[in-house]
């Protein structure tokens, strides 16, 4: 008896080695709490969304129901909103040089717009599909579901270069709405509740934000789909976060990390 005791203990501490080596060998995943909630109309297919001199701006999908919103982020009134041609199914948003920028799935497509307006101003052209897009520098960011991140110029839409995203070597695929943070690259990964931290140079995956939590509160019977939509306040240091069809926006505040994730997701639009 006393010998498949400390058989028992011995695998016990084993065990527990191995689960250690484990989580160590993960990237970190960081907690989060929620500040503020907000109505969203739960009809919008968020496929992108940024923040400006006090109004969110959405880009919403599917065709013969796409958009571009002015929303009012503390009440969820859309005070102005350009319908796009049944054709079109919308995607990332970015703001450069004072014009807004809105990609189309399969199209290939890149809508240009007076920001003030909302008025069409003109179209650009890309190669690929088009899901999330960012300014960042003198750039903008677009994703197209792969692993691949590709830079283009904000006035002509030219490619200038791509970055592979990976973590510990491996590529993290379905990448999709993108936003800026801190320097810092912040992605949804379709059909993830996680948003990945992504060095923005390398390329490296350098943490998760896990809003399982929030994606739960929506059981089965929910309209509510994927999380999907993050937007930056800099000027604030807010951040918000919302998804397809879900009737709430929460501001957010990342509060601490928590002990690495042993199976980070590696994951279509």
């Amino acid at each position: 008896m006393l010998f498949l005791q400390k058989i028992s203990v011995w695998l016990l501490l084993l065990l527990t080695c191995v689960c250690q080596a484990q989580v160590e060998a993960g990237t970190a995943s960081q907690d989060f709490e929620v500040l503020n909630r907000f109505s969203h109309d739960n009809r919008a297919f968020t496929q992108g969304l940024l923040f400006h001199d006090g109004f969110l701006y959405e880009s919403t999908g599917l065709h013969g129901r796409s958009t571009l919103r002015k929303v009012e982020p503390e009440t969820g009134m859309v005070v102005a909103t350009h319908t796009l041609e049944r054709r079109f199914f919308g995607e990332g948003l970015a703001l450069a040089n004072g014009q807004l920028i809105q990609l189309t799935w399969r199209e290939r497509v890149a809508h240009v717009y007076d920001i003030q307006s909302l008025k069409p101003v003109k179209q650009l052209d890309y190669r690929g599909e088009g899901w999330g897009l960012v300014s960042y520098g003198d750039y903008l960011v677009r994703s197209d579901g792969s692993s691949t991140l590709y830079f283009h110029h904000p006035g002509t839409f030219a490619e200038v270069k791509s970055l592979d995203v990976h973590e510990q070597g491996k590529p993290v695929t379905r990448l999709n709405e993108l936003e800026m943070m801190r320097g810092e690259l912040l992605a949804n990964i379709l059909g993830s509740d996680r948003i990945a931290r992504i060095d923005i140079d390398s390329g490296e995956v350098t943490g998760w934000i896990d809003l399982s939590t929030l994606r739960q509160r929506y059981g089965p019977w929910s309209k509510a789909k994927d999380l999907n939509g993050i937007a930056y306040d800099e000027a604030a240091d807010r951040l918000f976060v919302t998804g397809k069809n879900w009737p709430w926006l929460y501001e957010i505040r990342l509060i601490r990390t928590l002990n690495p994730v042993i199976n980070p997701p590696n994951a279509n639009n």
